[in-house]
């Protein structure tokens, strides 16, 4: 097995040799591109192109690689009409916004609901409430005071609570069935009783007061929420309010992780150019953040046929795999996917970490992420076309896009995006160190990703962000 950065693509660094090369010169007054071509600028009488170049060339901008993603994960065609437009298994550019059949819904408890999208409306079963209750502790009287008290109070619980006669009262607690002819409810703290128990207000008392109708929140067939709606604590309880001991969702996206490379240790450290595999232990607890739910991860090692067997072999709604997305000796994704007959939706996507990402439709259901091996070059991957698919997969709405400012510039790529760790502080997005493909260390402290135009970014110059799960949702929540 090759380096991990050339297996993965050549990604050893943020930029091309090429490139690189041209930037120091640049920062010598040497700026040899406006005297001679590069491999993206040919005339005619130069030699073709490299296949690293051409790809390049190829490569989908990463906004539509991201727009892609989410249509696809919405059963939609790209809108690319153009001659970067994906081609199907006929060979035929497939151009049609029709979307595919949806994916079934399931019907599930209301303690396995949170976090799910609901796939039908929310109607209420019942009036809310379903009778007449107190809101408050103290006392249920009819017509003017002072009133005669009885002996018996209702409590929450009871039903059939006598009728009151004009005059009389009867304590009553937070939630008790109102009885009827209740003029209103006097609260505890606004009575006093006398020496006979005669009950007297301290205060005026308005008909109807502190009493909750029936139906005062709701009537039976009401819609309480719309199809789409994410389920949070608050939805269940007010489905279990409503009536329901179920819910109709769209069911999590299930996922299947195959991790390739021979070079990974399970355990250890690193020793005799075998590395630790750091994407085996993070990728499924990111991507049930995301709302998945992981069936499975398996290590297949470079074996193109194991790999082939897994992913024909697959149940699952999306197969993420680690590595071998390039076109070195032992990188079988691309081979496997043209044996399979996969439609390649997304094949390099513009961006840096993590360009040789790709996205293929293997089925009209099924569809396969190719995360590149380098650490932070797989969660660009993640972020770039699995969480947009994955949303879109679970019936969660699109993400409204929000842009910070940066504290200090950062160094961009002078001709693809580029995303960079950031904590977030106040009004400020801060870039970290240690953003390397390989690394780690910066996203580990991160709370989200900027993302750095090409060419980069000056210091206070607004840019978009990507939340990581973490930092909008606890730890213990957003990992179930």
């Amino acid at each position: 097995m090759t380096a991990p950065g050339i297996r993965t693509g050549g990604e050893t660094d943020d930029l091309d040799v090429e490139e690189a090369l041209a930037l120091v010169k640049k920062a010598h007054g040497r700026d040899d591109h406006a005297h001679a071509p590069t491999g993206r600028e040919v005339p005619a009488t130069a030699p073709a192109a490299s296949p690293k170049t051409d790809a390049h060339h190829r490569a989908t901008p990463w906004p539509e690689a991201r727009a892609i993603a989410e249509r696809a994960g919405r059963g939609l065609r790209p809108h690319s009409t153009g001659a970067d437009a994906p081609v199907g298994r006929n060979g035929h550019t497939d151009r049609s916004d029709a979307p595919a059949e949806p994916r079934s819904p399931a019907s599930v408890p209301l303690d396995a609901a949170l976090g799910l999208v609901l796939a039908a409306p929310l109607a209420a079963l019942t009036d809310l409430p379903s009778f007449d209750t107190s809101a408050m502790d103290g006392w249920a009287v009819a017509g003017p005071g002072p009133w005669a008290l009885r002996d018996e109070g209702v409590l929450a619980g009871h039903a059939g609570p006598a009728r009151l006669a004009d005059g009389e009262a009867v304590r009553i607690a937070t939630g008790a069935r109102i009885p009827p002819d209740t003029t209103a409810v006097l609260r505890s703290e606004h009575g006093i009783t006398d020496d006979k128990g005669r009950l007297h207000p301290t205060r005026e008392v308005g008909h109807g007061q502190d009493i909750r109708p029936r139906g005062q929140e709701c009537r039976s067939g009401d819609q309480l929420l719309p199809t789409g709606t994410l389920i949070t604590p608050a939805v269940l309880g007010l489905a279990a309010a409503a009536g329901y001991d179920t819910l109709t969702v769209v069911p999590r996206p299930r996922v299947d992780v195959l991790i390739l490379g021979d070079e990974l240790l399970t355990e250890g450290l690193p020793h005799d150019g075998l590395i630790r595999d750091a994407l085996g232990p993070m990728l499924p607890p990111w991507l049930r953040a995301l709302g998945a739910e992981v069936s499975s991860v398996r290590r297949l090692g470079d074996d193109a046929k194991a790999l082939h067997r897994a992913i024909t072999g697959s149940k699952a709604d999306l197969i993420v795999t680690t590595g071998g997305t390039a076109a070195g000796p032992v990188d079988h994704v691309h081979p496997t996917l043209r044996r399979i007959g996969a439609e390649l939706l997304v094949n390099g996507v513009k961006v840096r970490p993590g360009h040789p990402m790709l996205l293929a439709r293997l089925k009209e259901h099924q569809h396969l992420v190719g995360l590149p091996g380098n650490p932070l070059a797989a969660v660009s991957g993640l972020l770039t076309l699995a969480e947009p698919l994955l949303r879109a997969l679970a019936g969660r709405p699109s993400l409204e896009r929000y842009a910070l400012p940066l504290k200090d510039g950062a160094h961009g790529h002078p001709h693809d995006t580029r995303l960079i760790p950031v904590t977030l502080r106040g009004d400020r997005a801060v870039p970290l160190h240690y953003n390397g493909p390989a690394m780690l260390r910066g996203v580990a402290a991160a709370d989200a990703l900027a993302v750095v135009p090409p060419g980069g970014a000056d210091p206070g110059q607004e840019t978009e962000i990507l939340d990581l799960p973490w930092a909008t949702a606890g730890i213990g929540t957003c990992f179930t």
